[in-house]
């Protein structure tokens, strides 16, 4: 990668390794959605909010895929398109994990199960409403466009030449990046207080609740596990922050290759992360999926055996089929003689 004034070139081993996450993070977040669709037990609430965040994760790695893909140089209608879907996209993310958060929050530490559930039709006016009216504004006012991979890598974001841009950087993205991180933390730190505090009165009456069944605890491991979500968010996303304040001081630390590269990976992963957290990671349905596999192996064996001894069987008809004729012929010429 090199810098020509405030443009930042890629090289096409920096495009391969995101166009890579990429590629993992639109097939993490499509077999979330699919276990989702196929296994019905398991739409729980807290399931269907990563639904929600794995279809922005979704989108968000088919637009970056397409604009790093495309390696534009202009504005484009190509690269407004691509611009508007992934800030639409990223802007939910941001959204649906906070919500994700607020959710356990309200459901473990507050213990009301309803009113966490009556926050679901909250979430989604918020978590879609607001990036979509965002997004819309800005293609309106011509902000989307080509930034010159400035704080991107190889995608379209905020027109490098508007003159406010750092305003619409802060309002397409960054402002609701910086506020999850402050509330994710704080979220994250309460839940896992009260969880550690029930663990410890669960113990002293341990011998009592002996022969409580499982399905009767407070929260599944499922739900705990959903308290890694914003842990992996900052992980992944600090890379994309840490580059627009070096934009904001103007330095060109900002085109250091390797932060570039962690840029495009964390901006990218949130998909493959998830996948590998909650469905790879999650025993019942790892469980499940291996088994589906077993069973389409052996299906996919037992067509294949049944189509390679299919031809064996008629060869087989045909040569008894042939051979009695010629035992016919035999007898026929024998009383021919006769």
């Amino acid at each position: 990668m090199m810098a020509s004034g405030n443009q930042t070139e890629l090289y096409l081993s920096e495009q391969v390794v995101v166009l890579c996450t990429c590629a993992l993070s639109f097939l993490g977040s499509s077999l979330i959605i699919l276990t989702h669709i196929i296994w019905t037990d398991l739409r729980t609430t807290p399931r269907r909010l990563l639904v929600f965040l794995s279809v922005t994760d979704w989108l968000s790695a088919v637009s970056y895929a397409f604009g790093v893909w495309s390696v534009f140089r202009t504005d484009s209608p190509e690269c407004v398109a691509q611009g508007a879907i992934s800030t639409f996209a990223n802007t939910s993310s941001f959204f649906w994990t906070v919500s994700i958060a607020v959710y356990l929050y309200v459901f473990i530490v507050r213990s009301s199960q309803r009113v966490a559930d009556s926050l679901v039709l909250l979430f989604h006016l918020v978590s879609w409403g607001v990036p979509l009216i965002i997004t819309v504004t800005a293609v309106c006012l011509n902000k989307i466009g080509y930034d010159a991979s400035e704080v991107s890598v190889g995608w379209c974001w905020v027109r490098i030449h508007a003159p406010d841009r750092v305003l619409w950087m802060l309002l397409t993205g960054k402002i609701w990046e910086f506020l999850a991180y402050l509330t994710l933390p704080v979220l994250y730190i309460l839940i896992k207080r009260h969880i550690h505090k029930a663990h410890m009165a669960l113990s002293e009456y341990r011998p009592i609740l002996a022969n409580r069944p499982p399905s009767q605890s407070f929260s599944s491991m499922a739900d705990v596990k959903l308290t890694l979500i914003p842990i992996i968010f900052i992980v992944l996303r600090i890379w994309s922050t840490v580059r627009f304040i070096l934009l904001l001081a103007d330095s060109p630390v900002r085109q250091n290759p390797v932060l570039v590269t962690l840029h495009g990976i964390g901006n990218t992963s949130q998909g493959a992360a998830n996948c590998v957290m909650f469905v790879l990671f999650t025993q019942p349905i790892r469980s499940r999926l291996c088994t589906s596999l077993c069973c389409c192996c052996s299906k996919c064996r037992a067509e294949a055996q049944l189509s390679d001894s299919t031809p064996q069987r008629h060869q087989a008809r045909q040569d008894s089929s042939t051979q009695r004729e010629e035992e016919e012929e035999d007898t026929s010429r024998v009383q021919t003689d006769r």
